[in-house]
């Protein structure tokens, strides 16, 4: 390997966005990375303002909890819903259509680019639990970050929600054609340059002529990754990053609940370059299973 490949990454910070809910297992998160993760100076837990206070027993050296209010508009505020008998919380404003917490869960992703110093941002979602070791170094190769882009997968049957994310990309970012990409961004464990997303934030202003928290969320179907990805390929002609589909995280994003033998025929399969699973909260398998085999 030459010696530009090898010349030292930028400094990284992991972000995960989070909330009540998910608490234990954003837990088990942090225990992990603590255990595995190295080239990262830092670690930001982004939550709602109700939660500051339980996310605060995470806190330490290397990690901190940030009040999404500190991240976000002041006109932006949650509530609670009385439309689910007050056990959810809404996010209204006069600027924007009702959002729900995955909703704001994705701004604060863009958010904290306004905030934090570190030009390599990694994301890695609460109910994921790194299993390998995990260097950040290895989003960069010769200068460029490693951006996940799955190609032609929306060019496939299915993906319906992805063509709406692409085409309400494409429309925040002033992107008049193709209106739908065929690729696809979506993943957990990947990595943002700060620059770029700041760009990418500036890029949204100009188009809109409004804060760019004001016209992403004016949509209502949007994804963080996909405005990235394309702002990435399509406006910024690739600068600065590289293509690379593996996934570093191998995830169960749908189906039942996982017993003892099948969890672990999961994590046996996977590839050599995955270090981390994600079993997705809403499934419901049981999180004292998880961390008693992730701990074993």
């Amino acid at each position: 390997m030459n010696a530009k490949a090898m010349s030292p990454a930028p400094d990284a910070a992991l972000i995960t966005a989070s909330y009540a809910a998910d608490f234990e297992r954003c837990r088990l998160l942090c225990e992990t990375v603590d255990r595995h993760v190295t080239g990262a100076s830092h670690h930001y837990l982004l939550v709602e303002h109700r939660d500051l206070a339980l996310f605060q027993q995470l806190e330490g050296k290397r990690r901190t909890v940030i009040d999404e209010r500190e991240l976000l508009p002041s006109w932006l505020r949650d509530i609670p819903d009385p439309t689910s008998l007050f056990k959810r919380r809404v996010w209204l404003s006069r600027k924007a259509p009702p959002l729900r917490g995955w909703h704001v869960q994705q701004l604060r992703r863009m958010a904290i680019a306004e905030r934090i110093e570190q030009e390599t941002l990694v994301y890695v979602d609460s109910d994921v639990a790194f299993l390998r070791p995990f260097d950040c170094a290895r989003f960069w190769l010769s200068g460029k970050l490693r951006l996940f882009r799955r190609d032609g997968v929306l060019l496939k049957p299915g993906h319906d929600n992805h063509r709406i994310w692409s085409a309400n990309a494409a429309a925040v970012l002033g992107i008049a054609a193709p209106e739908i990409s065929p690729h696809d961004y979506i993943s957990t464990l990947i990595a943002w340059r700060r620059s770029s997303v700041r760009d990418m934030l500036a890029r949204i202003e100009q188009v809109s002529g409004r804060h760019w928290v004001e016209a992403v969320s004016a949509r209502r179907k949007f994804s963080e990754c996909m405005i990235y990805g394309r702002f990435v390929d399509e406006v910024a002609d690739g600068a600065g990053h590289y293509v690379g589909a593996e996934e570093f995280c191998r995830v169960h994003w749908t189906g039942t609940p996982l017993t003892d033998m099948q969890f672990e025929a999961f994590v046996a399969a996977m590839s050599p370059e995955q270090v981390a699973i994600g079993m997705q909260s809403f499934i419901g398998t049981d999180l004292g299973r998880i961390r008693r085999l992730v701990v074993a």
